[in-house]
């Protein structure tokens, strides 16, 4: 698959590529292009040229684009849902519902067209004034393996529909849907330019693109270490930046919770998509008086867990991504078992099947017993492995999940009106969730505190980022 520039599949001007490999299987799928600083110039300077003209199309006539690729992606769900699952390694239940959250974000944004509007302002013994809302120019994204869909939607949508023109970076590891997808926008009716797909390792590709000094703004979703060089770069620039840099999620289970849903939460919470979501249940807070039967029932339901290729319906957990991630979930796990720092009841193991032989599969893994000093309470850890700690009250549970760089989602679980108060107002995070966990509607604004990042995605909050405010004065 080639990469898209102005409208046009091509290769790159090295003329090199890179393989594209099943993580289940490790089958290879396809060659893309390994894109040079010379195709991202080229890149840019398309999406420069077809700005003045996309900007000046009305945003009625933008929505209509991103409607009917919507659409489209709809009617063609079941193949896109399974070249999802081919690169990136999720059942194919979750990858359909990724592309369902794909059209469902387009289709959001096309009904903000009408909000693109600025306001009037009385100014007392100096006449009025009104604002108004001008696109910025071009765009960059850059966007992560574990969601390439979804997250290329919240970029995507609010940038397309207030009139910006964008060039798209996916991750090495998962190029193909996004390629195929921005085919899909073009079949729709977006002008040559728009949007533009270059495929390549970041200190090719990434870098150049931050730099370029026509991008006017970032909007990068991955590690705190890259997006920090992300924020270097862009800041030297003058550059808008939104950063989604990943989150340490916890999640508190209080004495009343229904513990029932709270297991259930918990088993989705943490190995959805393998482990493999920023937003993912990564640190368990059990009150001590209900911790036992908690565990009980969710140690029961991980080992119901059904893992294997995602292709086959029946499936509940895919492998990881990659083998660098197969590779840190089986290290920290070593860490923690030489070094004593907890107990591990369920799982902890390279998935044991000859079906697994080829792929990057790990077993669902619960710790107890957590030491305060594990790198499993302070990292991101990006896979199915979840420590449970128990606490005796609601103050040290708030105390435990706040300890970290972290701050992207939270969750408390009680009947508690009060508790629930308290949760939200004291849980360090930029999206705290009651009695749920994980789930983001495309009307939610969605962004995190401390070193989890800058910015928001989703909703009317998104549109900002996408936007210069221009201020105009009228003495009478």
């Amino acid at each position: 698959m080639k990469m898209q520039i102005n409208g046009k599949a091509v290769d790159s001007l090295s003329g090199e590529s890179f393989d594209i490999f099943n993580p289940a299987t490790g089958e290879f799928i396809d060659q893309v292009p390994r894109g040079t600083s010379e195709d991202v110039v080229t890149a840019v300077e398309a999406a420069s040229s077809a700005f003045d003209s996309w900007v000046s199309t009305s945003s009625q006539q933008r929505a209509g684009v991103l409607y009917r690729a919507a659409e489209i992606a709809r009617q063609n769900r079941d193949e896109l849902a399974f070249l999802l699952t081919k690169e990136q390694g999720k059942p194919i239940a979750e990858a359909k519902n990724e592309i369902e959250g794909f059209a469902s974000v387009l289709e959001y944004y096309c009904g903000l067209a009408h909000s693109l509007r600025g306001d009037f302002i009385q100014v007392p013994q100096n006449g009025y004034a009104f604002t108004v809302k001008k696109a910025l120019g071009v765009c960059a994204a850059i966007i992560p393996w574990n969601m390439p869909a979804l997250i290329m939607a919240w970029k995507v949508g609010p940038a397309m529909i207030s009139g910006n023109t964008l060039v798209l970076k996916p991750s090495s590891n998962t190029p193909l849907t996004n390629l195929t997808l921005a085919s899909i926008l073009r079949e729709a009716g977006l002008p040559a330019g728009v949007l533009n797909v270059i495929t390549g390792p970041g200190e090719f590709v990434g870098e150049p693109l931050v730099n370029h000094y026509k991008v006017k703004k970032v909007s990068f979703t991955g590690d705190q270490a890259t997006g920090k060089r992300v924020a270097e770069l862009a800041v030297s620039g003058i550059k808008r930046v939104t950063l989604e840099l990943g989150g340490s999620d916890p999640m508190v289970v209080c004495d009343d919770a229904d513990l029932e849903s709270a297991v259930i939460g918990a088993l989705r919470g943490r190995f959805y998509n393998c482990g493999q979501i920023c937003t993912a249940v990564k640190r368990l807070y059990v009150f001590e008086s209900v911790a036992e039967e908690f565990i009980r029932k969710f140690e029961a339901a991980i080992q119901k867990l059904r893992i294997g290729n995602g292709m086959f319906e029946n499936v509940d957990m895919g492998p990881l991504n990659n083998q660098r991630q197969l590779e840190y979930v089986k290290g920290l796990v070593a860490e923690i078992e030489e070094k004593d720092e907890g107990r591990i009841i369920t799982g902890g193991k390279v998935a044991a099947n000859s079906a697994f032989s080829r792929g990057y599969f790990f077993e669902p893994t619960l710790v107890l017993d957590v030491s305060r000093k594990s790198r499993i309470l302070k990292e991101e850890v990006f896979g199915p492995v979840l420590p449970v700690i128990r606490v005796k009250d609601l103050d040290e549970a708030i105390e435990e999940a706040n300890n970290t760089s972290y701050g992207l989602g939270a969750s408390i679980w009680t009947k508690n009106l009060d508790r629930a108060r308290v949760g939200c107002e004291q849980l360090n995070a930029g999206i705290i969730w009651i009695n749920q966990h994980l789930k983001v509607a495309p009307e939610v604004p969605f962004g995190g505190i401390k070193k989890s990042g800058i910015g928001r995605e989703n909703g009317p909050y998104a549109l900002s980022e996408y936007l210069d405010l221009k201020t105009i004065m009228i003495k009478t």
